[in-house]
């Protein structure tokens, strides 16, 4: 007689973490961006990389497609495009834009940032801790 084992179940997956979230007024300046670019934009992609006095540094370009390694991250009503190798680096940040007398720019309030250069072009950022 052959004995019949019921069919497992799979384990529901854990939802997963957005990675970055928006400021109103990063939204607001991505939209100005994306509607005043000369051809059609999707987003703005997001990076990391080497460089710099402290190490790294993000970037932030115009993203005309959507690559299928991106990670898409969609926040109130814009697109970021994060970059595979840059995901963790990134998990759990924040981005800002503020304007003042001197610059205008994209701030990354990130919680895996261990320090930055006294320029702030410049960070070091630590891969971030998931739990398991």
């Amino acid at each position: 007689m052959t004995q019949v084992t019921p069919a497992s179940t799979p384990k529901p997956r854990r939802p997963r973490p957005q990675v970055m979230r928006l400021t109103d007024t990063a939204a607001q300046r991505i939209t100005e961006l994306t509607q005043r670019a000369d051809s059609e934009i999707v987003g703005l992609r997001v990076g990391v990389k080497n460089g710099g006095c402290a190490g790294q540094s993000y970037t932030v370009e115009y993203a005309h497609e959507i690559r299928p390694t991106d990670e898409v991250v969609e926040d109130k009503g814009v697109k970021i495009l994060v970059d595979p190798k840059a995901v963790l680096f990134l998990l759990g940040t924040e981005m800002d834009y503020r304007a003042d007398k001197m610059q205008a720019q994209f701030v990354f309030n990130n919680p895996n940032q261990i320090s930055a250069c006294g320029c702030g072009e410049s960070v070091e950022l630590r891969p971030a801790k998931i739990d398991g």
